[in-house]
């Protein structure tokens, strides 16, 4: 029987917008994107140039300190546009579709049979690798360790968030196939985290890995929090975590040899008029996607990923790389005069500074707008109520600022990435940009210890 790990320290955000059960599938987009910036740590060596033609799994850039790590189109066509900003900072690689998709094919019939090391390599070559990510650090897995263990948390809690079920639903050969690969990867688990508050006809039913329940509000569904419930990372561990979807794409690489990386999206917010799922290729710019699908006349915000922690784009920008969803609200650039007096029904309130905590049921409309600018960092246990780790949240981010190695080592840092502070940033009274800092910290580890 699976073990159930209830946390009482979180927070549940009920927004208006979250995805009706219905998947269209998406045409091909005008265009797609590779973007750097959505993998942390890479420093990217260019392989092809403006009007190359390229297939998908054709390799677009590799990893400069890594040169095996490569990241793949994930269509045929041509390169469109290869953008740099400051300093000739690699942006993003542009790739048109053709309306024929052409795959490069690997063999990879007897994939199961082969040692790890092989597998390894298949996986490299492909392009597939950045598929998996490593904590320490939250950055693309280093192919020559071992992990103690492969997480996948296959529920997500944060507001908005898909239903993974629905994600995976028809992709269940790939996703089984997927996790026998992972299998091979690691001496140790390969852990699945469910939602102990439904049954999951599609994740239960499968064989050899380690299914644990987790029962709670935000962040039960972060990977990150069901690591540090289950095998907390000591000093010199390594723990791998992969996407579902992801696990899907491995799997269908196993049983075709083609780099596919079709993905289901949820396109949800207040601003959305009907919010649904889209059926995708990674990648995929969002010009045409809800193109008259939302609310007109207004500033908004699309943010690839959480509302907590994505990443905000333009209307005709890309879904990034590991996201699931697409978010669409209103923009916080107004002023209201004497709103901290009002009664404030339609205000979601962490503190109970609104009369609105009197209906927990009530989903909220919310904006951008931040309520206050940056103030002094006051020690209080504000952040501890939404932080279920058995580890110092303030005192950790004071020793990022301080940039005390021993003190980030004592106090946790290998187990966090930004994600797992997206809420402390949001209850935050003095409205710093939590996340950041924790990155910051991150990168001067990875420098410190490389």
């Amino acid at each position: 029987m699976s073990k159930v790990y209830k946390i009482t320290k979180g927070l549940d955000i009920r927004l208006v917008g979250k995805a009706e059960t219905v998947v269209t599938k998406a045409p091909l987009a005008e265009a797609y994107a590779l973007k750097p910036a959505d993998f942390q740590g890479l420093t990217p060596k260019l392989l092809v140039k403006v009007g190359d033609k390229v297939k998908a799994g054709t390799p677009l850039f590799f990893d400069k300190y890594n040169p095996k790590v490569v990241f793949a189109s994930p269509v045929s066509g041509e390169i469109a546009a290869i953008n740099r900003g400051e300093r000739r900072l690699l942006l993003d690689v542009v790739v048109k579709p053709s309306e024929e998709q052409e795959y490069v094919v690997a063999d990879t019939s007897n994939i199961l049979a082969q040692n790890r090391e092989q597998i390894v390599e298949l996986l490299l070559a492909a392009g597939c690798w950045p598929f998996i990510k490593q904590r320490p650090y939250g950055i693309i897995a280093n192919p020559s360790v071992s992990p103690k263990a492969i997480f996948i948390s296959c529920f997500d809690s944060s507001p908005l968030a898909p239903d993974f079920d629905t994600l995976v639903r028809g992709e269940e050969e790939g996703f089984y196939k997927g996790i026998e690969v992972l299998k091979k990867l690691t001496d140790g688990k390969v852990h699945l985290g469910l939602n102990a508050s439904y049954t999951s006809p599609i994740f239960e039913k499968v064989d050899g890995v380690e299914v644990n329940l987790f029962q709670g509000p935000h962040p039960a569904g972060n990977v990150g929090t069901q690591i540090n419930l289950v095998s907390p990372i000591n000093k010199g561990e390594v723990v791998w975590t992969v996407d579902p979807q992801h696990v899907v794409a491995i799997g269908r690489f196993a049983l075709t040899g083609k780099y596919d990386v079709q993905k289901t999206i949820a396109a949800v917010g207040s601003e959305v008029k009907k919010p649904h799922y889209y059926k995708i290729i990674q990648g995929a710019s969002i010009k045409n996607l809800l193109e008259g699908g939302v609310s007109t006349g207004k500033h908004l915000r699309y943010v690839s990923g959480s509302v907590l922690s994505g990443t905000r784009i333009s209307s005709e920008g890309f879904i990034g790389y590991y996201d699931n969803m697409l978010a669409v609200i209103p923009e916080g650039d107004h002023f209201e005069m004497f709103g901290w007096a009002l009664p404030g029904l339609n205000k979601f309130s962490f503190s109970r500074s609104f009369f609105s905590w009197l209906m927990p049921n009530k989903d909220f409309v919310m904006d951008t707008n931040y309520h206050g600018g940056e103030r002094a960092f006051v020690m209080s246990d504000v952040y501890t109520k939404v932080f279920p780790f058995d580890i110092y949240p303030v005192h950790l981010l004071k020793a990022i600022l301080a940039e005390d190695i021993d003190a980030m080592e004592k106090l946790g840092i290998y187990e966090v990435v930004e994600e797992d502070f997206a809420l402390c940033e949001f209850v935050d009274p003095s409205k710093i940009e939590i996340q950041a800092i924790v990155r910051k910290g991150l990168n001067l580890m990875i420098k410190e210890m490389n």
